[in-house]
């Protein structure tokens, strides 16, 4: 896995998925090595329909539950493989950071949202956009979050049931002694409120712990939006008055830098000034000497050729 500079793992929602996978195949077979005992439990010597009827309930509304979480994590796992790519192209700053994405991406439409605000050079408040993101996709959790406060009531509601069908079979059986079928309607009820009971509490423990992760892939995927937001989208766009004297500071520091260089190089220039001028006095004399000697060559040629001017020259 990448090493990026904020702390996210782009494979969360996946390994939340992975351990659910693996959950729900240990209980398969545990369903399955104890199939004789659910049959009796469940389905045997069941005088009326309501055990059944509520435990059916119970493990719809668990499925219903399930299969939300598992089309949520599936979304937040797409999105936090999205996120991963943006952020390995912000940091090599060489491609395109959304190119490749889907356009209904968080993070995708965070960078539209940064751009908008940009190009109206309005002040990007960065919390109200994550307020906005967080309310947004706490509404893709409402049903899952309905579900895991109601599954536990659905056993006691189905204990409610099944002791009033025990309470109806005590009242027949007091009202007539003899009747032994009464005494079978009271152990029913009981064996159907430890059921709906015991129904409830499995799928309560197991939708409950991966709705917990499910908010903890949310907080995860929400939490490193945010972060790309604060170290590469709102520094590039944002013109705050911090923001101005910062880049003021920093302009004011490379003008000093670049001073310091002009002076350098001033000083360089002085020098190779003082140098040339100390070759020039020492050349002069001699530049003296070589016109002397060039003008008695050539008063020596005019006489050695007799031409005329020679006097004059003298």
């Amino acid at each position: 896995m990448a090493t990026h500079s904020i702390s996210f793992n782009a494979k969360f929602s996946r390994g939340v998925l992975g351990r659910m996978a693996l959950l729900a195949l240990l209980v398969g077979a545990a369903i399955v090595a104890s199939a004789g005992f659910v049959d009796e439990f469940y389905f045997r010597r069941q005088l009326t329909p309501v055990g059944l009827a509520i435990n059916s309930g119970i493990v719809l509304l668990f499925a219903v539950g399930l299969a939300k979480l598992v089309l949520t994590l599936l979304r937040y796992a797409r999105e936090e493989k999205a996120l991963g790519y943006f952020l390995e192209a912000v940091e090599l700053q060489g491609k395109a950071p959304i190119a490749g994405l889907r356009d209904d991406s968080l993070i995708v439409r965070r960078y539209h949202a940064i751009g908008i605000l940009r190009a109206q050079h309005a002040l990007i408040d960065h919390a109200a956009l994550a307020a906005t993101l967080q309310a947004d996709e706490s509404t893709r959790t409402s049903l899952p979050r309905f579900i895991n406060n109601i599954l536990i009531l659905t056993g006691v509601f189905g204990t409610i049931v099944s002791l009033s069908i025990s309470l109806i079979g005590a009242s027949n059986l007091l009202g007539s002694p003899g009747e032994t079928g009464e005494m079978g309607l009271v152990i029913h009820g009981m064996s159907t409120a430890l059921s709906t009971t015991l129904t409830a509490i499995v799928c309560y423990l197991f939708f409950g712990y991966f709705y917990l992760k499910l908010s903890d892939a949310q907080t995860h995927l929400l939490s490193g939006i945010e972060q790309v937001t604060s170290l590469y989208l709102v520094p590039q766009a944002s013109h705050t008055r911090d923001s101005v004297v910062q880049e003021v500071g920093e302009l004011i520091r490379e003008l000093r830098e670049a001073a310091k260089g002009m002076r350098a190089v001033q000083s360089g220039y002085a020098e190779a000034a003082r140098q040339l001028v100390e070759v020039i006095s020492q050349i002069h004399p001699r530049i003296e000497t070589l016109g002397t000697d060039v003008r008695r060559i050539q008063q020596i040629m005019r006489e050695g050729f007799r031409l005329p001017g020679g006097g004059d020259e003298r």
